[in-house]
């Protein structure tokens, strides 16, 4: 942090050297882990819309499996989840604390919130799409590749956004075990030194930050769906 900051209220003229760090701290923890997030979790979704019993491939056992794995990760409260993985995380990425420490816990929590949610949205392709694919010759492959990813698009850009603004949220949580970024921000000094300005300043730059995510992602959902 570029400002150390005294017991009290901070001068609001002085809030952009202290904001200006913590805000590019979470942008980066949520960009990147959202990314991971959505590049590891769409073929989990994948392979539980296709493994389904009304699915491309049907196969129970896998399912079943890939089903469970996901559905621990997301009963698993995140800061709880947080605490859990500092073994996991200081072996891959070197330490616990900070944005690095974060993206771990991070994409370990998106990838099985929006695994799910992927999920849902693939499901929405009808299955008469599909067949009628597979009845022209396509592999599982293609299908998956040139229907069903397609058709699900706008679902799966909605999806993300909700990812997005949940990575965001959980990425201000994990300010509570030293994270950084605005969450760390918050708590260390809007809270523990009981200065009201950091704290009001720390919530209203969250809110536009979700406000420009939201944005965005219903702008992509619109591009998206006047394509199809």
């Amino acid at each position: 942090m570029t400002a150390v900051l005294a017991l009290g209220d901070t001068a609001w003229s002085d809030l952009p050297d202290v904001l200006r760090p913590a805000t590019e701290q979470t942008v980066v923890m949520t960009a990147v882990s959202f990314a991971l997030s959505v590049l590891i979790a769409t073929p989990i979704g994948l392979l539980l819309v296709v493994t389904a019993p009304d699915g491309l491939r049907p196969n129970r056992l896998i399912n079943a499996v890939v089903g469970w794995v996901v559905n621990v990760g997301r009963s698993m409260p995140f800061i709880i989840l947080l605490v859990a993985l500092i073994p996991v995380t200081r072996s891959l990425v070197g330490t616990a604390i900070g944005v690095r420490g974060a993206l771990v816990p991070l994409t370990v929590g998106g990838v099985a919130y929006f695994a799910r949610l992927a999920e849902s949205a693939l499901r929405e392709v009808p299955r008469p799409m599909l067949e009628l694919a597979e009845a022209t010759g396509a592999t599982t492959l293609q299908t998956m590749r040139k229907v069903l990813l397609p058709e699900a698009l706008p679902g799966l850009l909605s999806a993300a956004t909700v990812l997005a603004v949940g990575t965001l949220a959980f990425s201000a949580m994990a300010g509570a075990v030293g994270a950084g970024g605005l969450g760390d921000l918050a708590i260390s000094y809007g809270y523990n030194r009981f200065d009201n300005t950091i704290m009001i300043a720390t919530v209203i730059v969250l809110m536009i930050l979700v406000q420009i995510i939201q944005f965005a992602g219903d702008l992509a959902v619109r591009l998206a769906g006047a394509r199809r």
